[in-house]
């Protein structure tokens, strides 16, 4: 075994997932599990990251749509801000 550090923060966070993993599971979880299972869950889980953060299709062409829907409300502002004068 070896010790790692880390900050109040963390370990009170960890903590609270470890009860929570013991309330689950009906038996007593220690720190390594809990580290354990973190681990097992992320990689269970990383092609679902990559998925969401994968670009969505037609995003392009939308924010070229709302670049210039933002650019003509800017010109119309402009007008009516010069007929105020």
């Amino acid at each position: 075994m070896s010790t790692i550090s880390v900050k109040e923060d963390v370990k009170g966070e960890l903590l609270r997932y470890a009860s929570e993993l013991q309330a689950r599971m009906g038996r007593r979880v220690d720190f390594n599990e809990a580290i354990r299972y973190l681990l097992m869950e992320r990689r269970k889980h990383s092609s679902l990251l990559e998925e969401a953060c994968a670009p969505v299709a037609g995003a392009e062409a939308a924010r070229g749509s709302l670049t210039e829907e933002r650019r003509l409300d800017e010109k119309r502002t402009e007008r009516r801000l010069r007929g105020r004068r």
